[in-house]
């Protein structure tokens, strides 16, 4: 019974579980995290949507619930929001975006959410309040109504769906080797 021994030794000088071991701090680093799509019509327009409660245009999608993935919250924020039952594909982009607003920090994850049908566009349609308007939106647009770091994450999105790997980004900001590790990323169009 040496184990049960050295781990009573460990609670009796008060270091009962992980987060109280010496050098092992409490849970932290990235926020909450969350799963988007960027689907497409057969035109090339991206999906948008306009969230009831902030001011800006998004991508489909939303903050996965405990223990669901950023897949998964992808997959099951598009059906909530849009009835829409979209294939989650491979990853496009992962963008940290720091403490805005009431918002903390999160990892937003981008997955390929493939084509939408003429069909399926016909029928896209508002089917929770969390969101005000959709559309889909040729890229000129969409770089029109999105902010800019969310422009930059749709931005590497399509450079990934043009055979770009994928990426990661701080604020929709492409990290780059260099001299001090320096944050680059081509100027917006029309900025």
């Amino acid at each position: 019974m040496r184990g049960s021994g050295r781990i009573n030794r460990h609670a009796e000088r008060g270091v009962g579980s992980v987060g109280r071991l010496s050098g092992v701090g409490p849970r932290s680093g990235a926020g909450p995290v969350g799963g988007g799509d960027h689907a497409r019509d057969e035109r090339g327009r991206i999906l948008l949507v306009d969230p009831a409660y902030k001011p800006d245009w998004d991508l489909p999608g939303g903050m996965a619930e405990a223990g669901e993935s950023p897949a998964a919250a992808a997959r099951r924020e598009i059906k909530e929001e849009l009835g829409l039952h979209l294939e989650v594909g491979q990853l496009l982009v992962v963008d940290w975006v720091p403490a805005h607003g009431p918002w903390d920090d999160s990892l937003m994850f981008v997955f390929d959410g493939g084509t939408v049908t003429g069909d399926q566009a016909r029928a896209l349609q508002v089917v929770d309040e969390e969101l005000a308007e959709l559309r889909l939106a040729e890229p000129a647009e969409a770089c029109r109504l999105l902010r800019s770091y969310m422009w930059k994450r749709v931005r590497s999105a399509l450079d990934v769906l043009r055979g770009q790997p994928a990426t990661y980004r701080e604020y929709g900001r492409r990290m780059t080797k260099g001299p001090g590790h320096e944050i680059t990323d081509p100027p917006i169009p029309g900025s």
